[in-house]
């Protein structure tokens, strides 16, 4: 039978996965809840398991048992486990029973997919030239998890470092069901986020002669950082920066003395990612000068551009086309302007990062609720199919080393 048959037959049991994970969601690195259920998926498996020190993580190792020469290849699959801090509103039977938390991003899914490859490739472990590295993170949403991680020595673990990796993240809307998407190049943007502190000198709304208001900086700044954008940058290496909150002043007659404003931003190479920090301090501090005030710019590096590796990419969509038909595959015109942490991985190995559409059927495409939605909705149907995915680049990939 093929992967994708035996996949099949595991869609119940993937899909109680699925659904135990959506019911207690949580955030961050530590997730003991999440890594005590994926612990339990993987029991009884032939893997080599250890747990993270810096967070709840879970590794686990498949050593292949077709003999070989003294270089044993490894690869990695990798699923992140974090939730979000939203409160579901999907309305689900099998909704989030912990207030404020939800897996509205799908991680759920990625989990319950890559657990279905160990199963399959444990069941093919004769046949394997080679091992697989099993990396089940926390702290995706925002916290480095994968960098903590590869620092922790994941990329390692087999005892040689990973010849390559992917990952696979489902899309709520705009894919259709079971459509499997990736690109050569950049795939995500950089994302880094910048808190800004105007501080100025109070006084009364009557005689602003007799301050320094913050105010028309932090205005003036908002709208010279869009046009920094497009006059510093060229419009075919982009950035994106969005100020998305902005806070100044208690009272109407009162001028503050202070205003603030933060703001996330997002490119797509190196480049782009050093020009448009160095604008965003120039415009910030410039216009802070001209008016008379002083500024403190907090701007913090993020996550990098998640770049994959040209072979890789084709070697993904090439197994996707065998796997699934060429009319379920897709390469992406275009990188996405959200942001990855498995980013980190990429950067010190080959690989590929691969998005999986999973709106439910019943859901218009253009207007379906989006990945972070209260009300984003992922069909477990396509559960067997990250399952089938991942193992298949998985055994390919190691009888292509």
């Amino acid at each position: 039978m093929s992967l994708c048959d035996d996949a099949a037959d595991l869609r119940h049991e993937l899909t109680e996965l699925r659904r135990a994970l959506h019911r207690e969601p949580e955030t961050g690195l530590d997730l003991p809840r999440t890594q005590e259920k994926v612990l339990a998926a993987l029991d009884g498996l032939p893997l080599e398991i250890s747990t993270g020190k810096g967070l709840s993580s879970v590794t686990a190792v498949l050593r292949g048992g077709k003999p070989g020469g003294e270089r044993r290849p490894a690869v990695l699959l990798r699923a992140d486990m974090d939730a979000l801090p939203v409160q579901e509103d999907t309305g689900l039977d099998y909704g989030s029973r912990i207030p404020g938390r939800m897996h509205a991003c799908g991680h759920d899914l990625h989990v319950a997919g890559l657990v279905g490859a160990a199963r399959l490739l444990a069941a093919r472990r004769a046949e394997l030239p080679g091992d697989v590295v099993l990396m089940f993170q926390p702290g995706e949403e925002g916290m480095g998890g994968a960098k903590i991680m590869v620092d922790e020595g994941v990329l390692d673990a087999a005892g040689e470092r990973v010849a390559a990796a992917y990952a696979l993240h489902v899309f709520s809307t705009a894919l259709p069901r079971g459509m499997v998407v990736t690109r050569p190049g950049p795939m995500m943007a950089a994302s880094d986020e910048a808190h800004v502190v105007i501080r100025g000198r109070g006084g009364h709304g009557s005689s602003p002669h007799g301050a320094k208001d913050p105010v028309p900086a932090l205005g003036a700044m908002i709208t010279a950082l869009q046009t920094m954008v497009t006059r510093d940058l060229d419009v075919f290496d982009p950035a994106v920066v969005t100020v998305g909150s902005a806070h100044a002043g208690t009272a109407a007659n009162v001028i503050p003395e202070t205003a603030e404003l933060t703001a996330t931003v997002r490119s797509f190479s190196e480049d782009a990612h050093g020009r448009v920090r160095a604008g965003f301090e120039r415009v910030v501090h410039g216009i802070a000068a001209a008016h008379g005030v002083t500024a403190e710019v907090d701007y913090r590096e993020q996550y990098p551009v998640t770049v994959n590796t040209p072979d890789e990419a084709e070697f993904a969509l090439g197994t996707a086309r065998d796997v699934f038909g060429g009319d379920r595959v897709l390469e992406a015109p275009r990188p996405v302007a959200g942001s990855e942490d498995f980013s980190f991985v990429l950067r010190q190995v080959p690989g590929a990062f691969v998005c999986l559409g999973a709106c439910p059927p019943d859901r218009d495409l253009a207007t379906a609720p989006m990945n972070h939605s209260p009300q984003a909705v992922y069909d477990d149907a396509v559960l067997p199919d990250a399952a089938a995915l991942l193992a298949e680049l998985a055994v390919r990939r190691l009888e292509a080393e």
